[in-house]
């Protein structure tokens, strides 16, 4: 399910490629991509999902006045491990997330089929998590930045 979030991010989003095709041609393109259909479905449940949460009464702008420590769940810290649960916190030191968005972070990590996350993984949830959330370019061009960005220099062996 990941890998299909991840091509329709990379071959739509990512590409500002408007997404404005239906369900069922969507479906036909991914299966033609060699997705699974049950994967598919789950796939766009969840993209589904975080359109919804967005349309909830809390504003997701970052609002960084409000502050929270976070207790994981058992089910939570088995999925995110500590690099994961780190960076999130540091997401939240460096102002890319609030409080709300970590939580959508979370409630989207946690819907994903794989049992737990890499760290590479949890960083593209949230750029889309920030980019379905309008309001929050600036947090979304910085999560671009540590995405994507290279090291300078040479690497130590």
């Amino acid at each position: 399910m990941f890998d299909i979030l991840m091509y329709l991010f990379e071959n739509y989003v990512h590409s500002e490629v408007e997404l404005l095709v239906d369900e069922d041609e969507l479906t036909k393109e991914l299966t033609k991509a060699g997705f699974h259909q049950v994967d598919i479905l789950k796939a766009l449940a969840w993209l589904e999902h975080l359109a919804n949460l967005q349309e909830g009464d809390q504003p997701y702008l970052c609002n960084h006045d409000q502050q929270s420590f976070r207790i994981y769940t058992k089910d939570e810290m088995v999925k995110l491990d500590v690099a994961c649960r780190g960076f999130l916190l540091f997401l939240e030191q460096i102002k890319v997330l609030n409080v709300e968005l970590r939580e959508m972070v979370i409630d989207r990590v946690m819907e994903l089929d794989e049992p737990n996350l890499v760290l590479e993984d949890l960083k593209w949830v949230v750029l889309m998590v920030l980019f379905n959330v309008p309001g929050n370019e600036s947090a979304y061009e910085q999560m671009e930045d540590l995405i994507f960005e290279q090291p300078d220099g040479r690497l130590h062996s």
